[in-house]
């Protein structure tokens, strides 16, 4: 799944900024199923037309806690 050409470098770079900072706070955050399903969330979040960093960042934190519970 392609993002490039779907969303401007400033959206691009909020995306991969809420990822990293959303799965640095998970124990889990650096297997690649996780990470997989909380990128899936911030990039429908960013579809939607949200797409500044505190949107994408809660978005990923609440795929996180779906996926981890008691995750932060």
């Amino acid at each position: 799944m392609s993002i490039e050409g779907s969303f401007d470098s400033r959206a691009i770079a909020n995306m991969n900024i809420a990822l990293d900072r959303v799965c640095e706070r998970s124990e889990r955050g650096q297997e690649h199923s996780v990470r997989k399903r909380v990128a899936k969330q911030i990039i429908k979040c960013a579809r939607s037309g949200r797409t500044t960093l505190g949107d994408l960042t809660a978005a990923g934190r609440r795929a996180l806690i779906e996926i981890v519970p008691n995750a932060k």
